[in-house]
């Protein structure tokens, strides 16, 4: 991976989903462990690959970065578009409610320390629900203090930050004005395009009958539009030379504090990124245009009223590429479709009449058509047969070569996430166990678990190390109690007494290469045979 651009960084991600209290009188509360303190850097056009058992919490994990989830902890920020351009209502109102928004994360705070005092005071007598109770409201005042010190910056760490919070907020509302005109400007680009595309189409069409009064109706409103664009650029100039006096004051005011050691450490935690788990419904249907998804049954994913052209043409009308109308949107989509290997006599036809490859092409030409930044690949090839995976995997491989996509690419199969991913992410129980680029992760691999999936990937190979295959003993631990010290212990042929007790520290072994895990040594040596500890006993196979 050569990019070291960042698009997405997800921080301490948690997404729980509740279970219904069995009885009436029950005071505590259980959920589904989905997805449990998930840290990751996704950057512009890598591949990033996903492996677990099912049930991991894979899927979730895809869809609660598009937040077609809402997360329960945690943040997620989108590199892909600045603050500044994007003016998302969740910054002015924490600029507006700065005091406010700091008292909060300071009771939440205090929460979290009083729960973590009943642990600490009840020990081993702790309970489950003690743990749980702990674990959220510790998560839950990372979050509070997230919001606010990544917006408000040093301006956090001070008594009062009302001088620092509005003077950002003024640069903010000239923010939110300058996108407002820019998306207007954009609208009047779509317009002007429009209206000269019917000219043009009235001008070519020869059995149109005294076709000079339609043709210089739409020129007319093209100008009207131009006209409307010329206005709206004075504004737009007018604006940006205030936001320059704007930053200016903030810089002033950022002066005063340049000694303050507190503030400086703050505001080296300002960030610029869009934090997806705080936007409006509306917000977030702007930016689904560059996040989207590819889902693992393509046939369900297909409205089955609707032809193709209409099912890749839904969004850009959505999203403002074309006006419904448009002559240019069908040229488009008959490109798009070629680009995903679609003939163009496929336009009109509906779902049912295609195979299982061509809908999953389909799929792909719908997510790819709103020019998308970053795919979420749901298991996009596991129902097809080999030769079509083969065909999928390559196709997907060549679009984001062209287009400078970003994937997140779910599978079991470790083969094609090896192929496909440059680096890889292992799932358990809702925890990542171990992460690294590909080379890394499958030439050495650090964990347990790790092991065990690259010992059942089957080979021809008489030499190979996996023909030893390790099998993890019993099921998989319930992901509403899971177990306590290390979820894998019940299943790990290397567990002791302290991997029983002690959750393992997510630790980096080599650059790059994370691991959760206490025993961090290797477990394959220089000729490919395992080693590893089983019935308390070293072997070396």
């Amino acid at each position: 991976m050569k990019n070291t651009e960042k698009l997405l960084s997800i921080t301490n991600l948690k997404k729980y989903f509740p279970v219904a209290k069995a009885k009436w009188f029950q005071k505590e509360q259980l959920y589904v462990r989905a997805n449990e303190d998930i840290t990751i850097d996704i950057f512009s056009g890598e591949t990033f690959g996903l492996v677990g058992e099912s049930g991991c919490g894979k899927s979730t994990l895809g869809r609660t970065i598009l937040q077609l989830y809402d997360q329960t902890a945690g943040s997620t920020l989108y590199y892909g578009r600045t603050l500044e351009d994007f003016a998302p209502e969740y910054v002015a109102k924490t600029l507006m409610r700065a005091p406010k928004m700091i008292e909060r994360y300071k009771k939440e705070q205090a929460k979290a320390h009083s729960a973590a005092a009943e642990v600490e005071k009840a020990g081993e007598q702790a309970t489950f629900y003690q743990h749980q109770t702990k674990n959220l409201l510790e998560a839950e005042a990372q979050t509070a203090f997230q919001n606010v010190v990544k917006i408000l910056g040093g301006f956090a760490a001070l008594d009062d930050p009302r001088e620092g919070a509005e003077a950002l907020l003024k640069k903010y509302r000239t923010n939110i004005q300058i996108s407002k005109i820019r998306e207007q400007m954009r609208d009047m680009d779509g317009e002007i395009s429009l209206n000269e595309a019917i000219a043009k189409e009235i001008e070519a069409d020869k059995e149109f009958k005294n076709p000079q009064p339609k043709i210089r109706k739409a020129l007319h409103k093209a100008q009207l539009y131009r006209a409307r664009k010329r206005a709206l650029q004075e504004k737009l100039d007018m604006l940006n030379a205030l936001l320059k006096d704007e930053e200016a004051n903030v810089a002033a005011i950022k002066a005063k504090y340049k000694d303050d050691a507190k503030f400086r450490e703050y505001e080296a935690m300002l960030d610029n990124g869009i934090d997806l788990s705080r936007l409006n419904y509306s917000e977030m249907r702007v930016l689904r245009k560059d996040i989207q998804i590819i889902f693992q049954d393509p046939y369900s994913s297909l409205n089955p009223r609707m032809t193709v052209g209409q099912i890749i043409g839904e969004g850009l009308v959505t999203h403002k590429f074309f006006k419904a109308r448009d002559p240019k949107m069908k040229e488009y989509i008959l490109r798009v479709m070629e680009e995903c290997g679609l003939q163009g006599y496929m336009l009109h036809r509906y779902p049912h009449q295609f195979s299982g490859g061509q809908r999953q092409r389909i799929c792909i030409a719908r997510a790819l058509a709103v020019k998308p930044k970053f795919i979420v690949c749901d298991e996009c090839v596991s129902a097809l047969d080999v030769s079509i995976q083969s065909q999928i995997i390559n196709l997907l491989e060549e679009l984001k070569e062209s287009e400078n996509l970003t994937y997140l690419f779910i599978s079991h199969d470790l083969s094609v996430v090896r192929y496909i991913s440059d680096r890889i992410g292992v799932m358990y129980l809702g925890n990542l166990v171990e992460l690294g680029t590909a080379e890394e992760v499958f030439k050495d691999p650090r964990h347990p678990y790790t092991v065990a999936l690259l010992s059942s990937i089957p080979t021809t190979d008489p030499d190979s190390a996996s023909k030893d295959r390790i099998i993890l003993e019993g099921n998989i631990p319930s992901p509403i109690r899971p177990p306590e010290g290390c979820k894998f212990h019940t299943r790990c042929y290397m567990a002791c007494e302290k991997c029983k007790r002690v959750p393992p520290p997510y630790v980096e072994v080599e650059p790059g290469h994370f691991v959760a895990c206490h025993f961090l040594d290797k477990k394959i040596d220089e000729n490919g045979k395992y080693l590893f500890e089983r019935n308390g006993k070293k072997e070396e196979q």
